[in-house]
């Protein structure tokens, strides 16, 4: 065995043992599973045979493998995305595609052109000092980075190529920024004439995910109210039955019976004329319950 535990591996083995020597009268749940995807050998990890506790002295004064423990990953643009996602927490909310085609893709975006590059058309014909026309050149990089998606971390990689050609981190950040406003200014402009464009030809919006979300909210609210105006009610008619019975602190329901009756029998003594015989009670309370 050695140091590394190949019990996993050979589990797929001892089943098919079992199953040819008839221990098993049928394969496992897990059995094909199995065979087609072996356990990886890496992923096995030996069973520790001492103390791991912090702190504690490892037998024969060795020190602990750190094999599986994760490295700490510092990169240079982790500062500047702190920065930048910090004095703008909303830039978070918007969905990102962190898909790529082979792993490479930053390799290929130039972060030596400004962010809002694709406002700065230059005008038809005019040429560069070196004889090429701005207006290809400018055409050919704005198709190779069509897909490209201007967002936080493009302000963050912009910054980090104006602070590798010497601005400082505040100027490189102050530009990047501007660029990125200028940019998202102008897509969001484009955006609002285009709807009212559509809605000018006759088009219909249904709404949107502020109206979607202000509606659900409103709904809560209304069901809460309800269910808040029936506990009030509940708890009222609660703490109004809580003083309500016949209960007293020195003799309870036989004290409160014996004092109504004896009020009874004092009112109908008071009615009757103290003779002899007697007269019968007319008005008044019954003598006996």
């Amino acid at each position: 065995m050695g140091r590394y535990n190949l019990a996993p591996q050979r589990v797929h083995t001892y089943a098919s043992q079992l199953i040819q020597n008839k221990r098993l009268p049928s394969p496992p749940p897990w059995y094909n599973t199995i065979g087609s995807v072996p356990p990886a050998e890496r992923l096995v990890r030996p069973p520790l045979q001492r103390s791991q506790l912090p702190g504690a002295k490892p037998a024969g004064g060795r020190k602990k493998s750190r094999l599986f423990k994760p490295l700490q990953l510092h990169y240079k643009e982790d500062s500047l995305r702190w920065e930048y996602f910090n004095d703008h927490p909303w830039e978070l909310a918007r969905p990102r595609v962190v898909l790529e085609n082979d792993g490479r893709d930053q390799e290929r975006s130039n972060w030596g052109v400004p962010l809002d590059h694709s406002l700065n058309r230059p005008r038809s014909g005019e040429m560069s000092e070196e004889g090429v026309k701005l207006d290809d050149e400018w055409d050919s990089i704005r198709q190779q980075q069509a897909g490209r998606p201007i967002n936080g971390e493009a302000v963050v990689q912009r910054q980090a190529y104006l602070m590798s050609r010497g601005l400082s981190n505040a100027a490189a950040y102050d530009a990047a920024r501007k660029e990125f406003y200028r940019l998202r200014h102008s897509r969001e402009t484009e955006t609002r004439v285009a709807r009212e464009e559509a809605l000018a030809t006759g088009a219909f919006f249904g709404p949107g995910p502020l109206d979607i979300g202000m509606k659900l909210e409103d709904q809560q609210y209304d069901a809460w109210k309800t269910w808040a105006t029936k506990e009030i009610a509940a708890l009222k008619q609660l703490q109004g039955s809580a003083y309500t019975g016949n209960e007293n602190e020195e003799g309870g329901v036989e004290a409160i019976e014996a004092d109504s009756l004896q009020d009874d029998l004092q009112e109908v003594s008071e009615s009757i004329p103290a003779s002899r015989g007697g007269l019968e009670a007319r008005g008044g309370a019954a003598v006996h319950p």
